[in-house]
């Protein structure tokens, strides 16, 4: 799948709840705060009772946040932060925390993403908090750990046209510890190299040491 058609899908993913209206917003919380009232009978609880009274529609709520990367265009959240510097070196934002629910199992994975990318011959530079927002915005959207990462390194290629786009995601998923396998503590690391980043060797190798130090 090239990266612009990558982008085009997740463009058309987002439409429904970017486009909504404030009635249809008000609709789909309702929605879901009775079909989130049907799991909890469908698991042999009563939403009746006093502890769980409220839990429909908080939970509603609270997903509704929790994918609320579906409401925002990437072209607001780059906003204008572009700005044309002379610098042709490896910029690099590590360490920054990620949230997001898994798409098999809408149970939540969490981790750290480094982002780092080569000012192309245009010299332009994303202001350093984009990098954050972007891979907020993939985040808060139901996900796979594999596809978040490619979709923030295919962003920033996208936005300013670097050399290329170094992004590495470490996670631990809940769907391993929590259930299935049951194995706390596993970490998942996932990668995704583009342009010089994936064609010379010592970009990259600079790129992984500079993660690894602390």
């Amino acid at each position: 799948m090239t990266s612009l058609l990558l982008l085009k899908l997740v463009a058309k993913s987002t439409a429904t709840r970017l486009n909504a209206s404030e009635e249809e917003k008000a609709e789909r919380e309702r929605k879901l705060t009775g079909a989130i009232r049907t799991v909890l009978e469908c698991i042999g609880e009563d939403p009746d009772r006093e502890g769980l009274v409220k839990t429909p529609e908080r939970y509603a709520q609270a997903l509704l946040w929790m994918t609320r990367g579906y409401e925002e265009r990437l072209a607001d959240v780059i906003n204008d932060a572009v700005f044309a510097e002379d610098h042709d070196e490896m910029v690099l934002v590590r360490d920054i925390d990620i949230s997001s629910l898994c798409e098999h199992h809408l149970v939540p994975f969490t981790g750290k993403v480094a982002i780092a990318y080569v000012p192309g011959n245009n010299k332009l530079v994303l202001g350093l908090s984009k990098l954050a927002r972007i891979a907020e915005t993939f985040s808060r959207r139901l996900q796979v750990q594999e596809r978040l990462t490619k979709q923030i390194a295919i962003c920033v290629q996208e936005a300013i046209k670097p050399l290329g786009v170094a992004v590495v995601m470490e996670a631990t998923h809940l769907c391993m510890t929590m259930r299935g396998v049951q194995k706390p503590g596993a970490v998942t690391v996932t990668s995704c190299m583009l342009g010089c980043f994936r064609t010379q060797q010592k970009t990259r190798e600079e790129f992984l040491t500079l993660i690894k130090g602390r």
